[in-house]
């Protein structure tokens, strides 16, 4: 019940503005200008009991206490390992990111793309924090998370070995930014440990809140290299990566000093040209056509394991991210055209040394003065390297659209977004894929309406299309992975709707429709997205796991380019229960000698009486399987019907309760279509249809909870106790509604009374 009213509290506040980025959620309740100055006033260093600096939060296996990469760390704040150490020195670049003794490379490549806009930069670590300026210990960040923001408070005791930083750290040593960014990313994770492997792309969308999209270097579009120029010109976020064939392959180095598997970020995409003279001058950059949306693909970097259905699959790779605003000129000589990119090791080393890298002949041949711009020389892990070359030695390229529309159209603009959430589970939504029949229909379903086509739409003058981008988010894994919990695999599909009702949609539909677009592949990605052209109309969209029965939290985010109407179905919550009618009565006169019988001689019946009665009943069905109707539920069908408030029941009373229990005796075998005795979990909701209650997920999820065997099975005496107690909640609630709102206001006694009935 706790749970429940939390996750009701939580919407209210979701509702009311709580998650934005200038309204942060606190996480764990911590908040940072409190506790700072509670620490300023009694003159004592912030010390982080959510986030102890103890083993745990180092690791749990690889980094576990006993392991021997964890022997000799101490905790330290900064002051004790540098004289005069900094929060940031000059302005956060991308240069004060060095990858320690963690495999979360594909972190610090973001990390390192936040610093090259100084807005995003600004959203993710707050100003005002510093080690001489009201210094106490304390710290706090700001993190995107599946729809909201949240405010992550740490202390500034940091792991080292032998005096130095055991993870991030910066060149210069004594700026710490960077490593107290990513303990407040581990903290929020669970562990440094939990943050082992993963996609860039994540780090993007956790530090800006934009949207993804993936291509696969081998089927890239003719214009990607527009593609890049564009991107980086709108300030995304860009990272690509070197795929693995096997495991030892793992951050294995190429001739040509590439890492294999490894997470790096690309920064610049520039255009220039060797000379044959001296005859040379600049101009600005020319704008580039639109680029088409390029081949869709996946990639899970540094995971172990990869998992994608329908052809099953696994790899271990590396994922990447970053991008820059590099020089915006084109250099004409008399020559032939180059084009190079900009790439960056997290690493901080390790340099490509083929074609344009800092050493190599070819910057010989260019303009003195563009050379100087372009080509630092130095050892920092950022290196130029020619595009052609670019696509030949790396496999993927992710880029993270700070403005979703930024690679299909030559003007910026918003996107229409919608945010749902929801979860998976057992029994009620967690229905598998459409090899499931039997259950994929009880997953949620989001049903988005498309009213204008894009201005630019690619669809004939009958049927003018609308660009939609589906991104279907897995929540909270990483944090799981202490507890050998995985990345579940995951897609989506949508359906068309015609002259559909807010109605959750049966087993029937999907039988008989098929689908109109569809995630790829379901894969064990911690986000599914996809860019879409769908005709004007209705859609469908229905998120799940690959298998049936696997719970999990989920974000589905949709974007459109005009504005569009979405919801999810079925999040009405409404009744109209069975109440008898005079076709229904039975005989009066041999329905009260019963009830003397079965009352006694004061023709009441109690809850022990009542009890001892639908027992003795049921015992005779073979086909309704129960274990006994127990005195409290039989208390709360007397609470239903004793409008005496006497605590028993009349005659007429218990022959209402009859026809009633008659009635869902007929309903709970409908629903039994194998003939168990019993019904399952998922047959529930046809159930409970029949008996004219309509509920949403969150409701079913709880009814399973509370009345469902282990086994996810429901028998008789939980689904008459069921509908029962629905039909008092719902009447209760209709008598205190006067004004017919849909809302009630009760104090505490009243409320309390409600309840215990």
């Amino acid at each position: 019940m706790a749970g429940a009213a939390a996750a009701v509290a939580k919407q209210r506040a979701v509702n009311e503005g709580l998650g934005t980025n200038e309204n942060a959620v606190k996480y764990l309740n911590q908040d940072f200008e409190a506790l700072r100055n509670q620490c300023l006033q009694a003159g004592v260093l912030f010390k982080d009991e959510e986030f102890p600096a103890c083993p745990s939060a180092v690791g749990y296996q690889d980094l576990g206490l006993r392991s021997p990469k964890t022997q000799g760390i101490a905790w330290k704040r900064p002051p004790e390992i540098c004289a005069n150490p900094q929060f940031i020195v000059g302005g956060a670049t991308r240069t004060d990111i060095r990858q320690g003794a963690l495999g979360d490379c594909w972190l610090m490549a973001a990390i390192a793309s936040l610093t090259l806009d100084q807005d995003i930069l600004a959203r993710v670590v707050p100003e005002d924090q510093s080690f001489q300026r009201k210094y106490a210990g304390i710290f706090h960040f700001q993190f995107w998370q599946y729809g909201e923001w949240v405010d992550v408070v740490i202390d500034d005791r940091l792991p080292t070995k032998n005096g130095d930083l055991l993870f991030v750290h910066s060149a210069e040593g004594n700026e710490f930014w960077s490593a107290l960014l990513e303990k407040a990313y581990a903290k929020l994770n669970g562990s440094y440990e939990a943050l082992t492997g993963g996609s860039t792309i994540e780090g993007f969308e956790d530090m800006t809140g934009g949207i993804s999209e993936f291509y696969d270097l081998k089927k890239a579009p003719s214009n990607l290299f527009q593609i890049l120029q564009k991107a980086l010109k709108a300030e995304s976020l860009i990272g690509c990566s070197i795929d693995i064939t096997n495991a030892y392959e793992t951050e294995a180095v190429t001739s040509q000093k590439l890492v294999k598997g490894h997470a790096y970020s690309l920064t610049g995409a520039e255009e220039t040209l060797f000379f044959s003279s001296i005859n040379w001058s600049c101009k600005p950059l020319t704008s580039q056509s639109p680029p088409e949306p390029g081949a869709r693909s996946f990639l899970c970097c540094c995971l172990p394991g990869l998992d994608i259905r329908r052809g099953k699959a696994s790899a271990s790779g590396g994922r990447t991210g970053n991008q820059d605003t590099a020089p915006r000129s084109v250099v004409n000589f008399r020559g032939r055209p180059v084009q190079i990119v900009r790439v960056r090791n997290p690493w901080g080393e390790v340099e490509w040394t083929g074609p344009w890298s800092d050493e190599a002949p070819e910057w010989n041949f260019v303009d003195p003065k563009v050379k100087q711009e372009l080509d630092q020389q130095s050892n920092d892990g950022e290196f130029w390297m020619s595009f052609a070359d670019f696509m030949k030695q790396y496999s993927r390229l992710e880029i993270c659209n700070l403005t979703p529309d930024t690679l299909t159209s030559e003007e910026r603009h918003k996107w229409s977004i919608t945010l749902f959430t929801g979860s998976w589970r057992r029994g009620t939504t967690a229905g598998g894929c459409q090899n499931y029949p039997a259950t994929y229909w009880t997953n949620p379903q989001f049903k988005i309406k498309l009213v204008e086509a894009d201005d630019d739409h690619e669809g004939g003058c009958h049927e003018p299309c609308c660009t939609v981008l589906v991104g279907l988010m897995q929540k909270n894994r990483r944090k799981q992975k202490k507890i050998g919990e995985d990345m579940l695999t995951i897609g989506y599909a949508l359906y068309r709707l015609e002259n559909h009702t807010e109605v959750h949609l049966n087993r029937d539909f999907f039988l008989r429709n098929k689908t109109v677009a569809r995630s790829d592949t379901f894969i064990n990605l911690r986000e599914v997205s996809g860019r879409l052209k769908l005709p004007v109309g209705e859609y469908l969209i229905v998120p799940s796991t690959f298998e049936p029965f696997k719970e999990g939290d989920f974000c589905l985010r949709v974007f459109t380019e005009k504005q569009a109407k979405a919801i999810e179905i079925g999040d009405v919550v409404k009744a109209k229960p069975y109440e008898p009618h005079e076709s229904d009565q039975i005989d009066d006169k041999e329905f009260k000698s019963l009830f003397q019988k079965l009352a006694g001689q004061d023709n009441e019946m109690t809850a022990t009486e009542l009890q001892t009665v639908l027992n003795r009943i049921v015992s005779k069905r073979p086909d309704i399987k129960t274990e006994g109707f127990t005195k409290a539920c039989c208390r709360e069908m007397i609470s239903l019907l004793d409008d005496r408030g006497t605590g028993t029941l009349d005659v007429a009373e218990f022959k209402i309760l009859w026809l009633k229990i008659q009635k869902y005796i007929h309903i709970y075998k409908k629903a039994d279509t194998d003939r168990s005795g019993t019904i399952d979990a998922h047959e529930m909701r046809t159930a409970l249809i029949d008996a004219g209650f309509q509920l949403n997920n969150r409701v079913q999820q709880i009814i399973t909870q509370r009345y469902a065997t282990d086994d996810l099975q429901i028998d008789f005496d939980g689904f008459v106790a069921c509908m029962l107690r629905l039909e008092t909640l719902f009447k209760m609630f209709q008598m205190m509604d006067k004004e017919k709102s849909g809302v009630i206001n009760l104090s505490l006694p009243e409320w309390m009374c409600c309840t215990l009935v």
